[in-house]
């Protein structure tokens, strides 16, 4: 653990909402993957094969979210001193791989039922993917809400997302095969779901890896960092400005800050500080220095 006196710890922010209600989207997910399952088996649909694999990596992935937000709320140790708060950022991109690779396995399925494509029992595809998207309405209201300030949270709505419209589509393959009797409305319906799955994860992907690699965060320039810093009274320069998220709305920013008058150095950094702290950015660490020192 750290000395009793540090000043700061770190543990991701606590929501015991969030993690009751990915504890209830997992439920709900387990409980429809199953039904999905026995309903491919039954009825030889892909899109609900599909659907079906699709929920069983949600499952892990709502596992792994779930995990992720357990072990963030550790505080920080004298080896880890941001705690354990980028575990949910990694369990976002690793729950953004897997959607990908899912989506590459419909894609491929899906070619091979195009050139020989199997007869497929509509009604029980219909009434199946009626279950599945009643279910999957209940999981993404349930996660809805949060969803857009958290990273690892994200994955998690996002492969829900992906299984409320794989329902969608199988629903519409199953009224297509009812009505018309064409199979290829199945495959060709499990690609487009593949396709969307595939952009929304690539998206995860992304900005879990600019996270990890301590990009800027997008909606923070750096020029308006280090202009608002540049002007603050007594400041002559700015210079090695560093701006990151260590997770999901935690923001951290340091820099070197030339200031010629030392009795000036409390000021400044009380106003630098005050000004981070109004753009969203929480932790600011600052050296001053009376003459640039780069090193």
């Amino acid at each position: 653990m750290l000395p009793a006196d540090a000043h700061c710890t770190y543990r991701a922010p606590l929501n015991v909402d969030t993690r009751r209600r990915l504890t209830l989207a997992f439920v709900i997910t387990l409980v429809v993957m199953t039904v999905e399952l026995a309903g491919s088996w039954l009825s030889g649909s892909l899109a609900l094969l599909a659907d079906a694999g699709h929920m069983l990596a949600d499952a892990a992935a709502l596992a792994i979210a779930l995990f992720a937000a357990w072990i963030a709320q550790r505080p920080a140790t004298a080896q880890r001193s941001f705690g354990f708060m980028r575990l949910e950022v990694f369990a976002a991109l690793v729950n953004g791989a897997v959607l990908i690779v899912i989506a590459i396995g419909i894609g491929i399925e899906a070619w091979r039922r195009l050139r020989a494509p199997p007869a497929v029992n509509g009604e029980l595809l219909t009434v199946v993917a009626l279950v599945g998207l009643v279910a999957n309405v209940a999981a993404v209201a349930i996660l809805h809400r949060g969803h857009q300030h958290s990273l690892n949270q994200r994955g998690a709505y996002l492969h829900v997302v992906g299984d409320l419209l794989g329902s969608v589509g199988a629903l519409l393959a199953g009224a297509i095969v009812l009505t018309t009797g064409w199979p290829l409305a199945d495959p060709l319906i499990s690609v487009l779901i593949g396709a969307l799955v595939l952009v929304s994860a690539w998206r995860l992907v992304k900005e879990s890896t600019d996270v990890l690699l301590e990009a800027t965060p997008r909606h923070i320039a750096l020029s308006d960092v280090h202009e608002r810093i540049a002007s603050v009274p007594g400041v002559e320069s700015v210079h090695d400005l560093h701006l990151w998220t260590v997770t999901s709305g935690v923001v951290a920013m340091s820099g070197h800050l030339v200031v010629k008058d030392p009795s000036a150095n409390h000021p400044v950094l009380e106003e630098v500080r005050g000004r981070m702290r109004a753009m969203g950015i929480q932790h600011v660490t600052v050296q001053v220095e009376r003459e640039p020192i780069c090193d």
